[in-house]
């Protein structure tokens, strides 16, 4: 299976242009669609500073492929063989943008959801087909997170995920293939961490300065390099369960949202996007510290890339 010719991204928000720079990249003709125009221009930009990290990480151009800035969904629609949908995290519009694709599309095109955490099954009701409908999510920044979840529904045909799997693979990324569940596996380990970590914060037990220095150093470096079943070999199983017999009991269960999580929002302090949140920003912080997380995700990409996975 290579790359569809044609390939339609519906939603331009976080997700969508990056998406969009990395198929276009590997030869795809890309429909981005959204329902402003205001939209679509900053999306535009985006889509330029992907392509400038896709340039940085030596990411080879193959002809043919394009993106189209679309308002007209059933042009972004026509002709695609693999429509990603990528709109806010809202059930009952994701199911209505459902609808539309699937009345749009070719029989045989995958319609694939890059939701985070919506059980596919659940957003499937709706749709005539829903053997073609299939969880296809992303890791932010989409352009250079190289890893994919794939996710069946209850109804997904077995061929969608061997030929979604086949294009994940033909644009070098690498496909994690698992069963349904809620927040899918990214998301489950991500939020475990960030619990223990909030809760850690709350208790006083260490700023959010030396956490977030303690686990980019301590875990964060260790686990880019040795996944987490093969950490467990090379500590060792015993040790593990001796370690695990006391502190389980002690970690954070906590399965509501974290308070300081929730007084934050309250007062709209919603992190870099208002300027303020578990740290301040000044004014120009935010575009470097994003220029700063961009370039070493870039850096370590290079990195990880030229070793051996362990």
């Amino acid at each position: 299976m290579t790359m569809p010719r044609i390939s339609a991204v519906i939603g331009s928000g976080s997700m969508g242009p990056g998406i969009a720079a990395l198929l276009a990249r590997y030869g795809s003709e890309v429909r981005l669609n959204d329902i402003s125009e205001d939209v679509l221009a900053r999306a535009e930009g985006i889509c330029a500073g992907a392509e400038k990290v896709l340039d940085e990480l030596g990411v080879p151009v193959t002809p043919g492929g394009s993106i189209a800035y679309e308002l007209d969904q059933a042009k972004a629609l026509a002709g695609a063989g693999l429509v990603i949908e990528a709109i806010p995290e809202k059930i009952e519009l994701k199911k209505t943008v459902l609808r539309q694709i699937e009345a749009a599309v070719a029989p045989d095109a995958i319609i694939a959801t890059n939701t985070s955490g919506i059980p596919i099954s659940d957003m499937a009701v709706v749709m005539d087909h829903p053997e073609r409908f299939i969880g296809m999510h992303w890791s932010n920044p989409p352009h250079l997170i190289p890893m994919i979840e794939v996710v069946k529904g209850e109804r997904t045909a077995e061929d969608v995920e061997a030929r979604l799997i086949e294009i994940v693979q033909a644009f070098g990324y690498e496909a994690v293939v698992e069963k349904e569940v809620p927040g899918f596996i990214e998301n489950r380990i991500l939020y475990a961490i960030l619990r223990e970590c909030l809760s850690l914060v709350e208790q006083g037990v260490a700023s959010q300065k030396d956490l977030d220095t303690c686990v980019k150093w301590g875990i964060g470096y260790k686990l880019a390099v040795i996944g987490p079943m093969r950490l467990l070999d090379m500590a060792g199983l015993d040790i593990y369960e001796s370690v695990a017999s006391y502190l389980n009991k002690d970690l954070s269960n906590e399965s509501g949202v974290s308070s300081l999580i929730t007084d934050l929002t309250k007062q709209n302090k919603l992190g870099m996007k208002t300027g303020d949140g578990m740290y301040a920003y000044g004014e120009g912080d935010v575009a470097a510290k994003r220029g700063d997380i961009v370039r070493g995700l870039v850096t370590v990409r290079k990195a990880l890339s030229s070793i051996t996975p362990v």
